[in-house]
């Protein structure tokens, strides 16, 4: 129970942006599957630009790490490029 107005502020304020970060998050997660379950190399290259900014945006609002978006962006490039 929050003792101050302004701690209850707070809690709802972090609540909304646990759920917004989350969501997105989440949404990434599943195109970086999408992407790596992907045999057909036209689709495969469609999609990599949208998810690595998807993920450059997750890492410039610091919801994931910077060097964890860049190990992703590159897993998926070498996945993209490995497609025959």
């Amino acid at each position: 129970m929050a003792n101050h107005a302004s701690a209850d502020k707070r809690h709802r304020q972090s609540e909304r942006r646990r759920l917004h970060n989350r969501y997105y998050a989440k949404t990434t997660r599943n195109a970086v599957r999408a992407l790596r379950n992907t045999t057909d190399k036209e689709a495969a290259l469609a999609l990599l630009p949208k998810v690595t900014s998807m993920l450059d945006k997750l890492a410039k609002k610091n919801i994931i790490h910077a060097n964890k978006a860049a190990n992703i962006k590159s897993s998926i490039s070498k996945h993209v490029n490995s497609i025959a």
